[in-house]
């Protein structure tokens, strides 16, 4: 008897949560995609490699500068010297890039939001989770993406 009551109740409750769902509109978005296409991300990418391209520039400076030394001990200060420097250019470099990445995600998870909410979707789903269903709205989130 309690089985059949557990099974009935288990029932009831996925029927229930079918009718939640019923109404509910879905979109998905492939967020590689707008990603991959944001000229935010685009710029910040060139940015990056300059940043890196400098950088190089400056340790071919720094090594041409220690070889110049005339006594290892100059050569192991200048080395810890600059080991120093280079590790506050990277640790800046790193955090800048993660404080740009971190409001390009935000903008674009607010577009997205925004759109869908415009289109009167109650939900979005990234489409790489979604194995059937939903309203691909990809290439209009791609139109206001920046």
């Amino acid at each position: 008897m309690k089985k059949t009551i557990l099974t009935a109740a288990i029932i009831l409750g996925l029927s229930g949560m079918n009718a939640a769902f019923a109404d509910t509109k879905i979109a998905i978005v492939d967020v590689p995609a707008v990603v991959a296409q944001s000229q935010q991300v685009q710029t910040l990418k060139k940015e990056e490699a300059k940043k890196i391209q400098d950088l190089e520039k400056w340790l071919k400076k720094v090594n041409e500068d220690v070889a110049k030394q005339q006594t290892e001990e100059g050569k192991q200060k200048l080395t810890k010297k600059y080991n120093e420097e280079f590790a506050k250019k990277k640790e800046t470099i790193a955090k800048d890039y993660q404080a740009k990445l971190q409001m390009i995600d935000k903008s674009i998870s607010d577009t997205i939001a925004q759109r869908a909410k415009a289109k009167g979707y109650d939900m979005v789903v990234a489409k790489g989770v979604v194995l059937y269903g939903g309203d691909d709205i990809t290439a209009d989130i791609k139109k206001y993406v920046k």
